[in-house]
């Protein structure tokens, strides 16, 4: 009992208290979700058990008639993450999501060098969105401030670095960093090791 209270003190013992009788009640299945946090269309949005949330996230759902984000079994989710989905947004099972993690499926306008392009003279919130699946696979680590974009799948036990933008999809058990994000090391079944990638 002594280690609880230095950890955390009584004051955020109280807050704890008070957030894990809140989660029973409104998200019975979830482990805890911290207050305050914003979730918009929840009817749209899908919550497997055990999910954990840090203060001041954002998720939103925005559809006419499907589900269109889903986050798995045992979730992890620290403070001020936002996520946000209009046609689909799949987290597996045992993500853990560091603070201040943007994920989206969708942006205002496109910009991919088409017929299709939004202009720039446009006003960029009226601009038509632009949707694109993201699947991120079991396992999977997001570190601190990484921004995942529509159209990505990130495979199965892989590491995000910090401060990463994705942009495109990721293979199963790889660490990648940087913007864009890129693999720098794979994991090794056979030695149980990370090693460098030395060709990308």
């Amino acid at each position: 009992m002594r280690d609880i209270f230095n950890t955390y003190g009584l004051s955020q013992l109280l807050y704890l208290s008070i957030s894990l009788l809140r989660t029973r009640i409104f998200y019975p299945k979830a482990k805890l979700i911290r207050f305050p946090i914003d979730i918009r269309g929840r009817k749209y949005i899908v919550i497997e058990k055990g999910l954990t949330t840090g203060v001041g996230c954002r998720l939103e759902a925005y559809s006419k008639n499907e589900k269109v984000l889903y986050l798995g079994e045992n979730v992890q989710i620290n403070d001020y993450v936002h996520i946000t989905a209009m046609k689909s947004v799949v987290v597996g099972n045992n993500v853990l999501i560091a603070s201040k993690v943007y994920i989206s499926d969708c942006s205002h306008g496109s910009y991919s060098g088409d017929e299709m392009d939004s202009c720039p003279e446009s006003i960029p919130r009226t601009r038509p969105y632009k949707t694109s699946k993201v699947v991120i696979e079991d396992n999977v680590w997001i570190g601190e401030m990484v921004s995942i974009l529509p159209g990505v799948t990130i495979g199965r036990g892989t590491i995000i670095g910090a401060n990463s933008v994705v942009t495109k999809d990721l293979p199963p058990n790889v660490i990648a960093v940087g913007s864009p994000a890129i693999p720098i090391k794979k994991y090794n079944f056979i030695n149980d090791k990370w090693e460098k990638i030395t060709s990308i």
